[in-house]
């Protein structure tokens, strides 16, 4: 009898079982277990997940570190995620500065258009003079208000104001005259006086009009064309607010800076062809299916695909010890989302949503980087390690052990940063494909279009189910129905879009409603999920047509999701293919097959061999 351990390195986690395998090629499966990967996938960093993941296998088995004969780990290809934007780093405003940050209780109602006083300058205004005064940090409200009042008496037409502490609406109850307040606004030393402002409060439960339209704000300043086109991102970023202040600025006062997106160009067996990433995913796949299968790919100089596919060589590069120049992109995935960018100018924190483009890029080097690995892992078990072969090909046999399974059969591992799909003919014929693209992306894309800045909430957000809490003893779930709690819920969720995690309920900070968080999370899964599982089952389907393939088995961490495999069964239900998770031995659910494949891999080619020798 000889005891092996099969050991499949994902972007995510590392996945190992443990087996006999008798000299009649018999494979007894014993135990397995599953730990975070340690390091970049494929590299030598890897050892320290490895070391751990075959530990936890042996003592599930009941076996020792020193009964263990061979380990064979699969062909690991990184791959890393990055962010292209589309349009800008930063949006650009000339001539113009912005405050709209939504305070919870800004004071009075309606638009206010005025030149920018000092507070303390108040008393110095002509009568008939139209200001927006600035309160700075340290006026008491009722002083502020007394001023207010005072000079609204000698005739100065006080059209608005801009406050520092959070003393709005104290301020509006005291004014005869009440005026459009925006409060905390805690860079108010900023902004610029003696310069022509626009102050708008819209009424409770409405939102501004006026400054969150181009057009008004080109009414309100007198802009020409070209003008308004360049304060048109001012105008998005105030979409949706209560309040808001624009004040126009010295020409080249407030700038921004252009860096385009630039063009990406995709190198094939059947050409190589160019594409500006502003055209938008559709484009950037339609070229991609023109010149696939993909040799290479390399961006515009200077522009932010060059520089994205550049740190993804350089990373590389500096992770695997191989030359730049012998680091090749396998493949890519591009997909269209939003992305919060900071507003130039802004004084309270302001974004405006950007078109972007995000693009997943799996990198291919030399097996030199697999063959460092397997020699650490040698010296760190001190048993001989094997490379087994390509991921899908490893997982095809993995989910032949799913009870009910035959072949043909179609299998789609969903991982972490890549999906890969195979097909089994009765022949014994397989293709496989590995494509970039999968839960990484997916978590990436739900934190920059939500502007969470929070990677560990956006992976909450993706795994789990939302609610609203109602009230300190009700939830309303994203499906409309009510869950009762015997016990009140902590008071940071009152009111708020919750995220229904196995450690308990978590809220999600800012004023998205639980609709848009829900469309957010379904659209990033079916942008990255469902359009590779159909590109990568076209690669592999016989004559490249999806209705051949009648049975197609999820596999992977990501099958694991609640969406995910209802996702792509609906995808593919009018193609009239039988879609479902995979349960790898009947026992693993979709997990361990790559792992459990290797092993039944080894154990095939040790019974040929027997028979070979015979």
């Amino acid at each position: 009898m000889t005891l092996v351990a099969g050991v499949d390195i994902g972007n995510s986690t590392t996945e190992a079982c443990v087996a006999e395998l008798a000299a009649s090629g018999e494979v007894t499966y014993l135990g397995s277990a599953l730990a975070p990967t340690s390091g970049v996938k494929g590299t030598a960093d890897n050892v320290e997940g490895v070391v751990t993941v075959v530990g936890r296998a042996l003592a599930a088995a009941g076996r020792r570190l020193a009964e263990l004969d061979t380990v064979l780990v699969n062909e690991a290809t990184p791959v890393i995620s990055g962010l292209a934007m589309e349009t800008i780093t930063e949006t650009i405003v000339t001539e113009s500065t912005m405050i709209g940050h939504n305070p919870d209780t800004p004071g009075g109602a309606g638009l206010g258009v005025g030149t920018t006083v000092d507070f303390g300058a108040l008393g110095e205004c002509a009568p008939g003079e139209p200001v927006i005064c600035v309160v700075g940090a340290g006026v008491d409200f009722e002083d502020a208000a007394h001023g207010l009042n005072a000079a609204v008496a000698r005739g100065v037409e006080v059209a608005g104001a801009v406050v520092h502490a959070d003393d709005a609406t104290l301020i509006v109850n005291r004014l005869d005259s009440p005026v459009p307040v925006v409060d905390e606004v805690t860079l108010v030393e900023k902004v610029p006086l003696g310069m022509p402002a626009a102050v708008e409060v819209a009424e409770q439960g409405r939102t501004i009009r006026t400054l969150s339209n181009s057009y008004g704000i080109a009414t309100v300043f007198g802009l020409d064309a070209e003008q308004t086109r360049m304060v048109a991102p001012v105008a998005r970023a105030l979409v949706g607010n209560r309040s808001a202040v624009v004040v126009r600025t010295p020409e080249g006062d407030v700038t921004g800076r252009r860096i385009p997106a630039g063009s990406l160009t995709l190198a094939g067996e059947r050409g190589t062809r160019s594409v500006a990433v502003d055209e938008g995913a559709a484009e950037i796949m339609g070229v991609l299916r023109g010149v696939r299968p993909l040799t290479d790919a390399s961006g515009e100089p200077g522009t932010h695909v060059g520089g994205m596919l550049a740190r993804v060589r350089d990373t590389m590069s500096e992770l695997t010890g191989t030359e730049p120049a012998a680091v090749r992109i396998q493949d890519v995935l591009a997909v269209d989302t939003f992305v919060p960018q900071r507003v130039t100018g802004a004084l309270a924190g302001e974004f405006a949503l950007e078109n972007a483009v995000g693009l997943a890029a799996m990198v291919r080097t030399s097996r030199g980087p697999m063959r460092l690995l397997a020699a650490r892992l040698r010296e760190a078990l001190g048993v001989d390690v094997l490379i087994g072969g390509v991921e899908a090909d490893m997982a095809v046999l993995g989910a032949l052990t799913t009870p009910g399974t035959g072949t043909p059969v179609a299998i789609l591992d969903l991982g972490g940063g890549s999906t890969d799909a195979a097909v089994a003919e009765r022949t014994g014929v397989t293709r496989s494909v590995h494509l970039a693209g999968a839960g990484d992306l997916v978590t990436k894309l739900i934190d920059s279009e939500l502007g969470l800045d929070n990677r560990e909430l956006a992976e909450d957000i993706k795994k789990y189910p939302l609610a609203k809490a109602e009230s300190f003893f009700h939830v309303r779930m994203e499906d409309g129905t009510a869950r009762f709690v015997t016990e009140p819920l902590p008071a940071e969720t009152f009111a708020r879009v919750v995220v229904l995690s196995d450690a308990g309920m978590r809220p999600v900070p800012g004023r998205h409603s639980l609709e848009k968080i829900r469309q957010v999370r379904r659209s990033a899964k079916h942008k990255v999920f469902v359009v590779n599982a159909l590109r990568a089952l076209e690669q592999v389907a016989p004559g490249g047509n999806l209705r051949q393939i009648g049975f197609v088995v999820v596999l992977g961490g990501s099958a694991l999701d609640f969406e995910v495999p209802d996702l792509i069964a609906e995808a593919v239900s009018g193609l009239g293919i039988v879609c479902g998770t995979g349960n790898v031995r009947g026992s693993e659910g979709p997990r361990n097959a790559v792992a459990t494949g290797l092993v039944a891999a080894h154990a095939l080619a040790a019974g040929l061999d027997q028979a070979v020798g015979e």
